[in-house]
């Protein structure tokens, strides 16, 4: 997709002290000898909201994991998507939970592949990207399109799906907006950071989404109060997912999917007691899926490389842009007939 400058250098920097310190462990935790099953898994987690809240939220569903398949799994929190798919790359972690864009950066760059897919607590398997500011401000979204560098506009994390791939996919770049030039101030937070100083009035608009005001609603009230309902909805963008080593041994990556597709179906009390971990992290169960789940990040990805190519006048740039797009829409098209055959 499209990067500025600012959100660039931001990512470049974590990316490389990221590859640093997991170059600097040495040996590879949780990896076994060839052919010894590995004595625990490491599971790697989104804390964008901060891991003091979102540690007591996962914990119970790890545990839950190890006593099913038989090998100790801890968590890994990061609190960028970087680390992450870094970590992933690096062998540091075996699987994870994570949104749709950095889950295909899992794929492309660190051997993942999708298990399966996040449904919501109300049986959605989507989620939206909005753009908030604060209650009472009068900002609208005609105002936001002004241009007027008057506004202070905050972006999610870089590689993030809803805090700054759909918004500009969506909304910015179909205008030819772009927000370095449109805005007073550009700045790249997480979610949480975004909502905290729109509601402070440090930013006059920020990106987040769905899930993350649920979120906010629930840890911080009075916080939520301040904010605007959404000036700007996204369409359904996919749900996060479960992103496995394709390296993993076979069998047990086999058992982890079962966990994911079993847990909280069951009609006993452990079933019950699943359902409340799954409350917890706003969560309704998981479902299957393969790659082709993140489908539409990789029309939003290519739409993007080929609004920047045709933004830069290169012939050269602008038909290699157009052949990956094509290339993209080609095989999504492919996937969603396989899915849904005539009658």
């Amino acid at each position: 997709m499209t990067r500025r400058t600012p959100l660039s250098l931001g990512l470049v920097g974590v990316a490389l002290v990221a590859a640093l310190a997991l170059a600097a462990c040495g040996k590879k935790s949780a990896e076994p000898a060839a052919g010894a099953a590995p004595k625990e898994l490491v599971f790697s987690i989104l804390s964008a909201e901060n891991q003091q809240s979102m540690a007591p939220l996962w914990q119970p569903l790890l545990d839950d994991m190890s006593a099913q398949i038989g090998v100790k799994v801890k968590p890994y929190f990061a609190t960028n998507y970087t680390s992450l798919v870094e970590a992933m790359r690096f062998k540091q972690v075996q699987m994870g939970w994570f949104s749709a864009a950095p889950a295909l950066q899992a794929i492309n760059r660190a051997d993942g592949e999708v298990l399966g897919r996040v449904v919501d607590a109300g049986g959605d398997a989507t989620y939206k990207s909005v753009i908030i500011v604060k209650k009472g401000s009068g900002i609208t979204l005609e105002r936001l399109l002004k241009c007027d560098k008057t506004l202070n506009f905050g972006l999610g994390d870089a590689q993030s799906t809803s805090g700054t791939l759909a918004p500009m996919a969506y909304l910015f770049t179909p205008k030819g907006i772009e927000p370095g030039k449109c805005f007073k101030t550009v700045r790249s937070a997480s979610h949480q950071a975004n909502a905290f100083s729109v509601a402070n009035g440090v930013l006059d608009v920020a990106t987040n989404n769905s899930v993350g005001l649920i979120f906010l609603r629930r840890e911080s009230p009075t916080t939520a109060d301040k904010i605007e309902d959404p000036i700007w909805t996204s369409p359904p963008l996919p749900e996060s997912s479960i992103v496995v080593r394709k390296d993993l041994d076979p069998a047990l990556k086999e058992k982890i999917r079962q966990f994911f597709l079993t847990y909280g179906t069951g009609a006993d009390a452990v079933g019950e007691k699943q359902r409340a971990v799954l409350k917890g992290l706003a969560y309704g169960g998981f479902k299957p899926a393969d790659n082709s789940y993140l489908d539409p990040v990789r029309e939003m990805e290519s739409a993007e490389a080929l609004a920047a190519a045709k933004r830069s006048g290169d012939a050269g740039k602008i038909a290699k842009a157009q052949a990956g797009f094509d290339k993209v829409k080609s095989d999504a098209d492919t996937h969603r007939a396989k899915e849904s055959p005539a009658p």
